[in-house]
């Protein structure tokens, strides 16, 4: 299963959903992280999405967006192949 990153806040009913969805598709870790607590995380998902608002998701290097995005990606049947999908491996030399 692919390395599920999210950056939520503690008190957002959205990240809730999220994090509730993907448990229920299988994730049973996830790497949160939490922008209301750690210093200069926000800006950093900025930079990254464009977005300032949370949650926003990345399965491996996808970035799938908020729980919306999250929710539409898994009603077209689109996340679990995600989230299922193997892991880049390295060339061998």
């Amino acid at each position: 299963m692919q390395n599920v990153k999210i950056y939520t806040t503690g008190t957002c009913p959205y990240c809730l959903q999220a994090k509730q969805l993907l448990k229920q598709r299988g994730v049973s870790v996830l790497d949160e992280i939490r922008v209301d607590q750690i210093a200069g995380e926000r800006q950093k998902m900025t930079e990254i999405t464009g977005r300032r608002t949370v949650p926003q998701i990345f399965i491996g290097d996808t970035h799938v967006g908020g729980c919306d995005d999250l929710m539409a990606l898994d009603a077209r049947g689109g996340l679990l192949p995600l989230l299922n999908a193997l892991e880049p491996r390295p060339a061998l030399p």
